[in-house]
């Protein structure tokens, strides 16, 4: 598998990112060593966490997911095999984003400690924090960088303006910059990332590894009503899009699969990863089959006019410049 530069950054990645919100959720222990280990015998090492990962989930607190990162790369022995990204910035269940200088000192010991690792490859800024002056968040990250627990960092769900604000500091004041952006991006969420900001991200060779590419579970077919969904752990996520672009984009998914005799997951997966911009979308599973939709992404390879029936029947009706 071909690896890419992703950005700027120090880091060489795979197409495909693995979302370990899964890890401590929806997957056990058990089965989240499994897909660990099945994602890196394909050479998918690149995975996602963060420290909120998963406090919604009844009974958790949060730091789930890189706990159970930290016990399988333990046990395996393979922390140099494995690209980690995770987050800081998002409340731990309650109260509002947090950037300080204090907040991130406490989070990334922490989240070390649950990861047991002494480094960071690739960390984010969870969510903007407007009551934190950019300027001090950055210079905390320099020193994380500089004692060695972070390599590169990276934004979440930033405004385009705070982003180029940010960017304008770190060149200003000599600091690191972020050199990845995650965005929520998939058939039926374009508007978050397209136009002005995906423009911002080429021009300035931005890494981007888009979140939700299955629009959590909903592009995979599997849930064809609200009924389908009612009582479900992504139910909260999916019941905005049982309408009819939803259904119109379905269909067209499930054209397309059939044409290339191939998962809908996998249809939707290749069509973000082939889309200007993106470095490597993440995606989640919670079954090794569910992996098989990664294998038929990495293989798929539209024509022109298979990515225009897509691209039409997802476009935004009214769509608004970042």
């Amino acid at each position: 598998m071909e690896l890419k530069h992703l950005g700027n950054s120090s880091l060489h990645v795979p197409p495909l990112v693995f979302g370990g919100n899964v890890f401590g959720w929806t997957a056990d222990k058990k089965t989240s060593f499994y897909l660990l280990d099945a994602l890196l015998e394909r050479g998918l090492n690149f995975i996602d966490s963060a420290n909120v990962y998963s406090y919604w989930a009844e009974g958790n607190e949060g730091g789930e997911s890189e706990a159970l990162l930290g016990e399988w790369m333990k046990e395996r022995k393979n922390r140099d095999k494995v690209i980690i990204a995770t987050k800081v910035g998002s409340p731990m269940g309650k109260g509002s984003p947090d950037l300080s200088n204090a907040y991130i000192n406490e989070q990334i010991d922490l989240s070390l400690k649950r990861l047991q690792t002494d480094y960071i490859d690739l960390y984010f800024s969870h969510k903007y924090d407007d009551s934190t002056p950019q300027l001090e968040t950055l210079k905390t990250y320099n020193s994380l960088i500089n004692s060695g627990k972070v390599r590169e960092l990276g934004a979440s769900n930033f405004p385009l303006a705070i982003l180029r604000e940010a960017l304008q500091i770190s060149k200003d004041e000599n600091l690191p910059r972020y050199e990845v952006i995650q965005p929520e991006y998939n058939l039926l969420e374009r508007s978050h990332f397209e136009g002005e900001y995906q423009r911002f991200c080429i021009e300035n060779n931005l890494g981007v590894i888009s979140y939700f590419t299955l629009a959590s579970g909903f592009l995979t077919g599997k849930y064809t009503d609200v009924a389908d969904a009612s009582g479900k752990e992504r139910e909260r996520f999916i019941k905005k899009y049982f309408n009819d672009k939803g259904t119109a984009v379905l269909k067209a998914l499930k054209t397309l699969s059939d044409k290339y005799k191939c998962s809908q997951a996998g249809v939707s997966i290749a069509w973000t990863m082939a889309q200007p911009g993106i470095s490597a979308p993440i995606v989640s599973a919670t079954k090794e089959s569910h992996l098989k939709a990664f294998d038929e992404a990495l293989k798929l390879s539209f024509d022109a006019e298979d990515l225009q029936i897509l691209d039409e029947v997802s476009r935004e009706k009214n769509t608004v410049e970042n």
